[in-house]
């Protein structure tokens, strides 16, 4: 899985820690997510559309490798 969760953070101009507090999260875990070493919940992902205002989809893409 990838993500553009840095990018749409910097376009409402959230630091980490501004994030976590709206969606109930540490900073490290948006940290974390960032950086791809974790894979948020359904609740997680839905909580970060509504901050962001776009669907999951956008700020998040399934890669498939064969």
């Amino acid at each position: 899985m990838e993500n553009t969760i840095k990018v749409e953070r910097a376009i409402l101009n959230l630091t980490q820690d501004d994030l976590a507090k709206k969606i109930g999260v540490s900073r490290q875990t948006i940290n974390s997510i960032e950086a791809n070493r974790y894979v948020p919940s359904t609740v997680l992902a839905l909580k970060l559309s509504e901050v962001f205002k776009k669907p999951v989809n956008d700020f998040f893409k399934l890669v498939v490798t064969d």
